[in-house]
Order: C-alpha cells, then sequence, then structure tokens
C-alpha cells in the first residue's frame, strides 16, 4: 500500500482499543466517541448522530457532554469501544482492553463485547496474557511464545490437543467447566418417544433401553417435555393418554451453555437436561455421568502429561 492507501484503511477498516483507554482529556465523551469521523470529515451533525446512537448501544446513552475525567475506568473503556465502532470498521484491535479495569467490571465488559459483536458481527483480534479472557472471548485462540506463534485452534482444541509441552503447561489450571459447553459433553438423545405416540410405545421403548424415562418429541423433532416409566406403566393400566402423563417442567439449555450453568442445573435436577437450538429442537442429552466423564477425561489427560 501507498501511504495514502495505508492511512485510507486506518481510518476506515481497522479499529483500535487501548489498554490505557488513550481519550483525549480535553474533549467530552461525544467528541471522543466522533473523532474518527472527524478525520474522516464528515459534517458535525451526522458524526454527532452517529456518535450518540454508539453511545447508547454501549450503555452510555446520555453521558455525551461528560469530561472524560468524571468517568470510572469501565465507563471509559466504553467511551474507547464507541469510538472504534462509530467508524463501522470491518477489524477491532483490542490490545490487553480489559487489563486495567477490576475484575468485575471486566467480567463485564467482556460479556458486553461478546454481545456486542453477537449484533455487529465484527472481526476483532484480541490481545491478551489472561487465558480465561481468552478462552470465554475466542473463537480461535493463537498462543505465542518468544513471539512465534506456537498453536493455532477453537479453544476446545487448544484444551484437549496441546501441540507441545509448552502449551500444555500453559492450559494446566483451567478450569474446565467454564470452557466444555453442553454440545461438548452431551449424547445423541435417543431413544425418544413421539407425542401421536402412547404410553404402551414410550413404556415398551423405556424397558427395552432399560431408562427411567424418556423426552417426548414432534416429528420435526420439537421437545415437548418428558414421561417416566412410573406414570407411563401407570397409564397402560388406567387408560390415560400421553397428554396426561407428559412432564413439561424441564431443565434445558442451549448448546453453547457452560459446563459450570448445567452442573448448577443438574444438581437441582432429577432429570437428565434436555439441550435445545433456538427453534424448540431436542439436539441432545446430558446426564450427571457425561459431566462427570468428561472431567475425568481431563484429569486422566492431565495426570498422563506431568
Amino acid at each position: 500500500m501507498s501511504q495514502e492507501e495505508l492511512r485510507a484503511t486506518r481510518r476506515r477498516k481497522l479499529g483500535m482499543i487501548f489498554q490505557s483507554f488513550a481519550l483525549l482529556p480535553h474533549r467530552t465523551v461525544l467528541d471522543n466517541v466522533a473523532f474518527g469521523l472527524e478525520i474522516q470529515g464528515i459534517p458535525a451533525d451526522e458524526r454527532h448522530k452517529k456518535a450518540e446512537e454508539i453511545l447508547q448501544m454501549v450503555g452510555l446513552g446520555g453521558y455525551g457532554a461528560s469530561m472524560p475525567s468524571h468517568l470510572s475506568g469501565g465507563m471509559k473503556q466504553r467511551v474507547g469501544l464507541a469510538r472504534a465502532l462509530t467508524s463501522d470498521p470491518d477489524i477491532l484491535l483490542m490490545d490487553e482492553a480489559f487489563s486495567a479495569l477490576d475484575p468485575l467490571i471486566r467480567r463485564d465488559m467482556q460479556d458486553e463485547l461478546l454481545d456486542l459483536q453477537q449484533r455487529l458481527a465484527k472481526t476483532i483480534i484480541f490481545v491478551t496474557h489472561d487465558l480465561d479472557e481468552a478462552l470465554k472471548l475466542g473463537d480461535r485462540i493463537a498462543l505465542m511464545k518468544d513471539g512465534a506463534i506456537v498453536q493455532i485452534g477453537t479453544p476446545e482444541e487448544i484444551l484437549t490437543n496441546p501441540e507441545n509441552a509448552y502449551v500444555e503447561k500453559f492450559v494446566a489450571d483451567v478450569d474446565l467447566t467454564r470452557v466444555l459447553s453442553a454440545s461438548d459433553v452431551m449424547r445423541h438423545p435417543e431413544p425418544v418417544a413421539q407425542c401421536t405416540a402412547g404410553p404402551r410405545v414410550a413404556l415398551h421403548l423405556m424397558e427395552e433401553h432399560d431408562i427411567p424415562g424418556i423426552f417426548v418429541v414432534t416429528r420435526q423433532r420439537l421437545l415437548r417435555g418428558r414421561v417416566t416409566l412410573d406414570d407411563a406403566a401407570e397409564a397402560v393400566k388406567k387408560g390415560k393418554q400421553m397428554t396426561d402423563i407428559l412432564i413439561t417442567d424441564i431443565p434445558i439449555v442451549a448448546p453453547d451453555a457452560s459446563l459450570g450453568d448445567i452442573i448448577s442445573l443438574i444438581v437441582e435436577s432429577p432429570y437428565p437436561i434436555a439441550v435445545v437450538d433456538d427453534t424448540g429442537r431436542l439436539k441432545g442429552v446430558i446426564s450427571r455421568g457425561a459431566i462427570l466423564a468428561a472431567l475425568a477425561r481431563k484429569g486422566e489427560e492431565t495426570h498422563a502429561t506431568s
């Protein structure tokens, strides 16, 4: 690129969020957020309107007239994030953007970033020394040593298939419950009973597979509830229908739910956890045994490499 092309790329394609906030202390929050558009020559009314929209998006609506010195650390970083987003860049570069924040605010900012990424679908390159932060935020992680990349992969790949001893040591103390998701530990949801089937069919399936309960779905695999072996047996004797014994108040989670959240649910539930997608389709089933097996596998891998 020529110098002119490089400047244009930096102004329009890239957004930068700094560890130390890097706000202009003599400008208001609104003018800080609109600064990138000002550099691009956008008229004041247009850039201020856009800046106000982005401030609202990051939870700072009404703070446009404030000065940076009046803001907390978390609020300053939200201003930095808003400034980067105002130019609508293709790529956000975040250089240890949350490391200067206290732990509670840092977690809030991480959650805010994930929410914004979901809504805006921006590519984000996030530099951090905190592995837990990388595992929480990253779809793909590049681990570096002495300036060279030693492994690139998804969080699960990094944890379960370390390339070398350096990566093994780096991930040895990671809390697996914060990394594994429902889709990592669920099993295929078979057998299931159709809504149109009667209690006798459900009873037969449970007896054949030696299970105490079974999930009930539509032909499109939409989850409707669960029936137990005892209830099905009683329904057969008394001539009841499937709808008479269907338990609809059952715990469900999304495929991306963390293992930590699932554990708290399964401890309180007498039933396995149903994993359903955003359309309500049954994708998998999680039992206590599946969670224990996943944690045990990790323990065995750690012991074998130590």
